[in-house]
């Protein structure tokens, strides 16, 4: 599976990206830290599945949400929070899942298997 991260931390990529190293079938086709570099490179690389922070801007992530969902029908979405509460905007926005930050990893790697 191709996965595609935008987040604007550092940190959180790296995190992210090392967790997927370590399993045989998740590959990180690239890293977006805003929201001009994920409409960038959202298109390139076919990724099957964007993990998406949901503060990524403050411009409406349901908005970008969508567009993201015209761009590339049937790629995946997991809105990534570090605040539960914004759980219910984002699959109101129409994202396949949400997973908090505060999560232990596995709920992350369970939630994409179960993706697909």
């Amino acid at each position: 599976m191709k996965i595609l991260i935008a987040d604007d931390q550092s940190e959180v990529r790296y995190a992210l990206r090392v967790l997927f190293e370590q399993q045989d079938r998740f590959f990180v086709v690239d890293e977006a830290w805003d929201m001009d570099s994920l409409f960038s490179k959202v298109g390139r690389g076919k990724p099957d599945l964007l993990l998406l922070d949901w503060e990524l801007s403050n411009r409406g992530m349901a908005i970008a949400a969508a567009r993201i969902r015209e761009l590339v029908p049937g790629m995946g979405i997991i809105a990534l929070s570090s605040r539960p509460e914004a759980e219910k905007n984002a699959i109101a926005a129409g994202v396949d899942a949400f997973v908090s930050k505060g999560d232990n990893p596995d709920k992350l790697l369970s939630t994409i298997n179960s993706l697909g």
